[in-house]
């Protein structure tokens, strides 16, 4: 389920909002407190009233208000950084931590470094395009070049279940060992641990990843400015609806394998090809897909981000998969695509570095930045309406990495 309130800039007012649960709306503000616009209100009036009662919203401190947890906190989407916010970064706040990017910049003995860490629980264990074992790596991999580094050294830690063949532990190594060799990445330390029969789902894999940051780069999705350009690496979805398929839960079959690829190859040809401070940010654009990454930087930055529908690359295939599901794509997982915000500038040289390698040939670019209204996304829509995108809510895709 995605949380979308339409917006009145295409001339047709605004509802008040979409009702996800029985006391908030669909830009999570509480309706008992936030009463809708009046009958009769002015247009201007009802869309600013809206606007208000979001960046309400969003100025509230984070509460968790289940008291157990669901799979909607691992979507990607907006229980997941509540539950971030609210328990983690509570807890464990520090100025390293505090910017929530995919990886931390650490500075040892003069030497600046990149780090992060993975969990994956996907299902199924093998699907078209890979498996949880290259899955895992490229991940980690991706995080890293997302912070601007060249990924070095990864470990790796095996939670099984009784059980689970070895023959399909074999696979995941293996996969695990040739995704790491075509990265040019080492796999040097490592733990496995088993459990009980029924207390796992065959197999899981965490892992952690150190790079080395080789260029002067400084990157956040909280340097967005208006005029900045958004560019996506390729068609997105891929990777999502190659699992959904794969589950086999709808009967439906197309022609679709997941993008899993590793991206610090396509991330240096960017960041070496655009002058310094041309590239803003870049996001790998796996749960919650690229509309929860366009939240991040519009929330970041203080920005609106200002997506085209029909400028997004979506293959048929993922489009009717979505289609006949009720999901959109903006929120589908991809893990070989990324997300770049760069100089408006250099948009078109961006997208030129990027269609120059082999996994950048869809590249595109798929919006601008602009300041107002801060902290919100729009997708002016191929009908030539406009409407806010909001984070995720719920999980109809669980457990895709």
């Amino acid at each position: 389920m995605t949380a979308e309130t339409e917006g009145s800039l295409d001339g047709h007012p605004p509802p008040a909002g979409v009702a996800l649960d029985e006391d908030t709306s669909a830009a999570g503000v509480a309706l008992d407190e936030d009463a809708p616009p009046a009958p009769g209100t002015p247009l201007r009036d009802r869309e600013q009233q809206v606007l208000d009662r979001i960046a309400r919203a969003r100025r509230r401190r984070p509460v968790v208000r289940e008291e157990r947890i669901t799979l909607a906190h691992g979507s990607g989407g907006k229980a997941t950084q509540t539950l971030i916010q609210a328990v983690f970064l509570e807890a464990f706040r520090n100025p390293r931590l505090a910017p929530l990017e995919d990886g931390a910049t650490l500075t040892l003995d003069g030497a600046r470094t990149a780090f992060t860490t993975d969990a994956f629980v996907v299902s199924p264990l093998f699907f078209p395009g890979g498996d949880i074992g290259d899955l895992a790596v490229n991940g980690t991999v991706n995080d890293l070049a997302m912070c601007g580094a060249r990924p070095a050294y990864l470990s790796a830690g095996f939670i099984l279940e009784e059980g689970f063949p070895v023959a399909d532990l074999r696979r995941i190594a293996a996969s695990m060992a040739a995704a790491a060799a075509a990265a040019g990445v080492e796999i040097v330390t490592g733990d496995t641990k088993v459990v009980e029969r029924g207390k796992a789902d065959g197999c899981y894999v965490t892992t952690a990843g150190v790079g080395v940051l080789e260029r002067p780069v400084e990157l956040s999705v909280a340097r967005a400015r208006p005029g900045d350009a958004v560019v996506v690496s390729g068609p997105i979805g891929e990777h999502g609806a190659a699992i959904m398929l794969a589950r086999g839960d709808f009967g439906i079959e197309a022609p679709i394998a997941s993008d899993t690829a590793p991206l610090h190859g396509i991330t240096a040809a960017l960041l070496d090809a655009l002058p310094p401070g041309g590239v803003r940010a870049l996001r790998d654009a796996t749960r919650g897909g690229i509309a929860t990454i366009l939240n991040e930087v519009a929330v970041a930055s203080g920005v609106c981000v200002v997506a085209e529908e029909e400028a997004l690359p979506v293959r048929s295939e993922v489009t009717g998969v979505c289609e006949l599901l009720g999901i959109d794509p903006l929120y589908v997982a991809c893990e070989g695509r990324f997300v770049a915000v760069v100089d408006g500038e250099c948009a078109e040289r961006a997208v030129e570095v990027l269609r120059g390698h082999p996994l950048g040939a869809g590249a595109a670019v798929i919006g601008t930045v602009r300041d107002d209204p801060p902290g919100l996304v729009l997708l002016r829509t191929a009908f030539g309406g406009t409407r806010i995108v909001d984070l995720l809510v719920g999980d109809p895709l669980p457990r895709i990495c």
